[in-house]
């Protein structure tokens, strides 16, 4: 009843640049919180950063001080600016959603994925 669509991901030279977003649509009446997580091939999916309520963000140590997350709640849409890229953030960056639909249900939706990947 949620859908997850992640956009803007691709291909980018080290030290660049890439800016990922993630809307989500559909019986929604609120949410809470809103993920970014990410999974490298033969890795497990790990932790990338989170937007919490409306403002309270929270990056894993190896994305800090390059990753800036922020949330148009208007538009139930997340965005993961990536900047100074490296190689080793090459993976598919994936959205996770948790909330409230509005028949009062708790809800937790994933995104598809989008490819980075970070050449050196």
């Amino acid at each position: 009843q949620v859908q997850l669509v992640e956009s803007g991901g691709g291909l980018v030279q080290a030290g660049g640049s890439l800016r990922l977003s993630c809307a989500a649509s559909g019986s929604i009446d609120s949410i809470k919180a809103m993920r970014w997580y990410r999974q490298a091939p033969g890795k497990q999916r790990e932790f990338v950063a989170s937007i919490i309520s409306r403002a309270i963000t929270n990056y894993a140590d190896s994305v800090k001080g390059r990753f800036t997350s922020s949330r148009d709640n208007a538009n139930n849409t997340v965005y993961l600016q990536m900047n100074s890229l490296k190689p080793e953030d090459t993976a598919v960056y994936y959205c996770n959603a948790a909330g409230t639909l509005v028949d009062g249900r708790s809800f937790g939706s994933w995104g598809q994925g989008t490819q980075v990947t970070v050449s050196s």
